[in-house]
């Protein structure tokens, strides 16, 4: 009988076609790099062509392995189709889900809900990756995820989404700034300011950005922050001023650093929400951990 590629074999070949790293690839796929090496390998024995070209600085995926890995993205979709068709025959919120959220939103949100799905749904055992909004829905549409976590507004294509969290916005600055101790700040008031964002890829750069009215023309702070909580940091040192999530200051982001914290005028916000595949058969589990989580949160 004709030997056939074996799952792993094309997990691991997806892995490499997206990332065209060996160590990325690994690490996305939970093994060791030579583990990886050794199942391209074989894969390649199964095929009899070559998938991938091998250099000291870089991986180029050949045409035959750019094909047949976009063939093999469609059949570990279906093979995971499989899986969710025996999850949905179980009661529901049973056995693993797979949950992704972003990093303004997993630190602060988590450790309120945790505990409360803990209790409602013992046997339901949540794994948490934490990643920026573009790469964790790339992998929700892979099936790599079972849902996501984000803030919206997001362009979230062809997912369901239900929002759970009404998420406000507070002007931060150090304790010596001049609109230190305000009881609200207008937006007019930021004119001129040195406005610290959050760098590329972070969805609430953009929320902020939309928030001031800054274009990407605008004159801003020279650093940025990879986290809330360094952003936090920088403001406290007096480099500039900043737009902290509700959510965020409620986790106590900003205890001990003595910054002040005043409301906006006008207020605004984000909203956290949950998002899944339309296609997903757990769909109505979706929606029961969305419900739940409003509860949990205040917001049902």
């Amino acid at each position: 009988m004709k030997r056939l590629p074996t799952m792993k074999q094309l997990q691991y070949l997806v892995a490499l076609a997206d990332t065209r790293h060996f160590g990325h690839a690994a690490e996305r796929c939970h093994i060791t790099q030579s583990t990886l090496s050794a199942g391209i390998r074989d894969l390649e024995s199964v095929l009899g062509t070559a998938v991938a070209e091998r250099s000291n600085r870089r991986v180029l995926i050949t045409r035959v392995g750019a094909e047949i890995a976009e063939r093999a993205k469609a059949l570990l979709c279906d093979a995971e189709d499989v899986m969710e068709v025996a999850r949905a025959g179980r009661s529901p919120m049973m056995g693993e889900m797979r949950l992704g959220v972003i990093p303004t939103i997993g630190p602060f949100l988590l450790p309120r809900v945790l505990p409360g799905l803990r209790e409602r749904f013992p046997e339901l055992t949540v794994f948490l990756r934490e990643e920026q909004t573009a790469p964790l829905l790339a992998r929700l549409e892979d099936a790599e995820l079972d849902a996501a976590l984000i803030a919206l507004p997001y362009d979230t294509g062809g997912l369901d989404a239900r929002v759970i969290l009404e998420d406000g916005f507070l002007f931060a600055c150090s304790r010596d700034h001049a609109l230190a101790g305000a009881g609200e700040v207008s937006l007019d008031a930021l004119a001129g300011e040195c406005i610290l964002l959050l760098e590329e890829g972070h969805c609430l750069r953009g929320h902020a950005l939309d928030i001031c009215e800054l274009g990407d023309t605008t004159t801003r702070a020279q650093f940025e922050a990879s986290s809330l909580h360094t952003l936090v940091q920088m403001v406290a040192a007096g480099i500039g001023v900043t737009l902290l999530p509700q959510l965020a200051v409620d986790a106590d982001i900003a205890r001990g650093t003595g910054i002040s914290l005043s409301r906006l005028a006008m207020p605004t916000s984000r909203q956290i929400g949950l998002v899944w595949r339309r296609s997903s058969l757990r769909a109505d589990e979706f929606r029961l951990l969305a419900q739940t989580l409003r509860e949990l949160t205040g917001m049902a």
